[in-house]
């Protein structure tokens, strides 16, 4: 199971993003550019003291992140606020990334042809969208917990 956030837009959401995904044993994939400067020594910052827990592949580009073989083993998933689907009505497997936008524009269009699901959270009538890492903690919460894959307290962390 792999987290993508696409041209992330606000580097608070990265930070919260690497601390979801480490505490709970996923991939972190960040598909620059970046709306921020994103180095080495702003992702050791945003880490915080969950560096040695995290596990981050950077992407210089969309089509270098669709290359890559982690990315070749499984179903792309996009989370949006345009998807056909509720997150509750697909099966997921261990394989699969979720993906979500940008925080101020979505995805665009060629990031929601090369997936294949797109999926949304359902919301009340007159709600817009949730946080970008509240919806991705949602959707790896659902995913993790059809595939038997939430970690466990005694576990010493992620696979390698």
């Amino acid at each position: 199971m792999r987290l993508a956030l696409f041209q992330p837009d606000i580097p608070q959401n990265v930070g919260a993003a690497i601390r979801l995904t480490a505490c709970l044993g996923v991939e972190l994939d960040l598909i620059e550019p970046c709306a921020f400067p994103l180095d080495d020594r702003a992702l050791r910052r945003a880490a915080l003291d969950y560096g040695s827990l995290a596990r981050i592949t950077r992407h210089d580009s969309w089509k270098r992140f669709l290359e890559h073989p982690a990315r070749l083993d499984g179903r792309l998933i996009l989370f949006t606020t345009k998807g056909a689907r509720s997150l509750t009505q697909v099966n997921f497997t261990a394989r699969d990334t979720l993906l979500m936008g940008a925080e101020s524009s979505g995805a665009p269009e060629f990031v929601h042809d090369a997936a294949h699901e797109r999926l949304r959270i359902p919301l009340v009538a007159g709600a817009r969208s949730l946080n970008l890492v509240t919806a991705a903690a949602m959707a790896l919460g659902e995913a993790l917990r059809q595939t038997d894959r939430f970690p466990f307290e005694d576990s010493p962390g992620p696979d390698p």
